[in-house]
């Protein structure tokens, strides 16, 4: 009998892994493997709309320019005016998707989105292709939380399975900006800038069609339309939060084109006043009983770590991948197919690196995974920097692009899968809105200070005679896309983070083991007193 103990003991640090409420198969909500994989990739779409819309706009900003004769505050503002009504109300969807319900929401913001950019193809004015850019960024942010909160419901507990789709998920914000520039690259160079807009239309309304038919019911608890629910819908934190944000988004958007530069006198004040605002959001939160973001949530090392980190990464991803956009097209004279062909590897490693994101999210440590982002993002931001107008593209921008969409999809995988599973699933929509708002007020905020960077240094080019004149305004953004990464390698030291999505030894296991130890343990400890009392 002791030795049959004692055999038992010696095995107890050998017992099996067991899955903690894992799931690896398909969700009971679809009917099918093929209603699972179009969900996903519908859902997968919303993520990328914003991006996708900017990348086309890449491509194409030159040509819509000279078409609408058109000034460079208005052409700027083709792309920021959608970044900032994106991020201005991502949260106040967030908030209304969880409440009221999140399907009707998701497919109608496909539809209108599709709608408007076919208007977009039409505009014969400036400030009307303006507005609706807008309205279209108004549309993504309607989208991205209910398909964000459908997908957190649909897969609740962890698994590889879970790990696959977020993967695919996460792929929308990089791969949509890439292959927006590769089909608005075609579609601008066999019919023209407006086909660009017209092809988003019939690509959203494809999805929009497939969405209907494969987009789950939402099962999660929904709130009545009363007055009850309106006194906790925080209408305060909305507006300060929607007015905040649009108001910075907008100071930064506008600083390097106003009359005055930064010291313009509306720059100023929208830049104070929506500071302002953002700070007495913290404060009524922190006092409300039903906020729009638990503040309680950035106690979590980890999640405020995580942001911090995809901040920093947003910042210099952005305004890199426009720049050297830009930079194809104004200094080695590409058409917008050929700036497209020649950004089409990063599509290509995007995909292949979110495949390997899906493969690794719970086998290997996500700090680990965070460590590999960071020095790829920091290695091609390098290259980029150093990168002269008489290199060839093989040289250092192919390498560079591979790298960039490295960093970009590990990051952003990691970040997500756990800033989704640090709310409820009643909260899903909002933990999507506050990840994306991050994200867009990021690369809002990045542009800005890229291209008061390039401007300046444009007027006054005085870096080194290793790069040329018209190559230095282009360098100088790319320098600052080196520094956000070296601060964001920073970062990643103090993270906790080990695996996600994957199996660990279960409590009964766990329990035993250690009810083990501490049986040797006192066992050894009388064993002791014994050979002391002999002694």
């Amino acid at each position: 009998m002791a030795t049959l103990t004692n055999r038992c003991d010696e095995n107890a640090d050998m017992a099996p892994i067991e899955p903690v409420q894992t799931n690896n198969v398909r969700p009971a909500c679809f009917r099918s493997t093929v209603q699972e994989v179009l969900f996903v990739l519908t859902a997968t779409m919303a993520i990328a709309m914003g991006a996708f819309l900017t990348g086309s706009i890449t491509v194409i900003s030159s040509f819509v320019g000279r078409d609408l004769d058109m000034t460079t505050a208005q052409i700027t503002w083709i792309s920021s005016s959608s970044t900032l009504t994106g991020g201005a109300f991502l949260l106040f969807f967030g908030r209304i998707a969880d409440l009221f319900g999140r399907k009707i929401l998701f497919v109608g913001s496909l539809f209108f989105f599709a709608i408007f950019a076919l208007a977009a193809g039409f505009a014969e004015t400036p400030i009307g292709l303006d507005v609706l850019t807008g309205v279209m960024g108004l549309f993504s942010a309607s989208a991205v939380p209910p398909a964000s909160g459908i997908l957190g419901n649909a897969y609740e507990k962890p698994s590889p399975r879970k790990n696959a789709a977020f993967a695919c998920f996460s792929a929308g914000n990089p791969l949509g900006f890439v292959f927006g520039t590769v089909f608005g690259g075609i579609a601008a160079n066999l019919f023209g800038w407006r086909a660009a807009f017209w092809l988003i239309a019939l690509i959203f309304l494809a999805f929009t069609v497939i969405g209907i038919f494969t987009v789950p019911k939402d099962w999660t608890p929904k709130e009545p339309l009363n007055w009850q629910t309106v006194k906790r819908f925080d209408v305060v934190g909305t507006l300060l939060t929607v007015s905040g944000i649009g108001m910075f988004s907008a100071a930064i958007s506008l600083g390097d084109t106003a009359p005055e530069g930064w010291t313009t006198g509306y720059v100023l004040a929208l830049l104070l006043v929506g500071i302002a605002l953002m700070v007495a959001f913290v404060f009524w939160e922190l006092w409300f009983d039903h906020p729009l973001v638990p503040m309680s949530i950035w106690k979590d090392r980890n999640f405020s770590l995580n942001l911090a980190i995809l901040m920093l990464g947003f910042m210099s991803f952005t305004p890199a991948s426009f720049f050297i956009a830009l930079y194809f097209q104004d200094v080695w004279n590409m058409s917008a197919l050929g700036v497209g062909v020649h950004l089409l590897p990063m599509a290509i490693a995007g995909i292949l690196a979110n495949i390997v994101a899906a493969l690794v999210l719970h086998r290997v440590s996500n700090k680990l995974l965070m460590y590999i982002a960071n020095l790829s993002y920091l290695i091609a931001f390098l290259l980029l920097a150093v990168n002269r107008a008489s290199y060839s593209y093989w040289q250092l921008c192919f390498p560079s692009f591979v790298l960039i969409v490295i960093g970009a999809d590990f990051e952003f995988n990691v970040a997500n899968m756990y800033v989704m599973s640090s709310m409820p699933l009643s909260q899903q929509s909002v933990a999507s809105g506050i990840f994306q708002t991050v994200a867009k007020l990021c690369m809002t905020l990045g542009l800005g200070i890229a291209t008061a960077i390039f401007n300046s240094v444009g007027r006054n080019p005085t870096l080194s005679s290793y790069w040329d004149i018209r190559t230095q305004p282009y360098t100088s953004t790319f320098w600052f896309a080196t520094a956000c990464g070296i601060l964001s390698l920073c970062l990643v030291p103090f993270m906790t983070i080990g695996t996600q999505g994957g199996k660990t030894k279960s409590m009964s296991v766990v329990s035993k083991q250690s009810d083990v130890a501490e049986s040797k343990s006192e066992d050894g400890s009388r064993r002791s007193d014994m050979a002391a009392g002999d002694v």
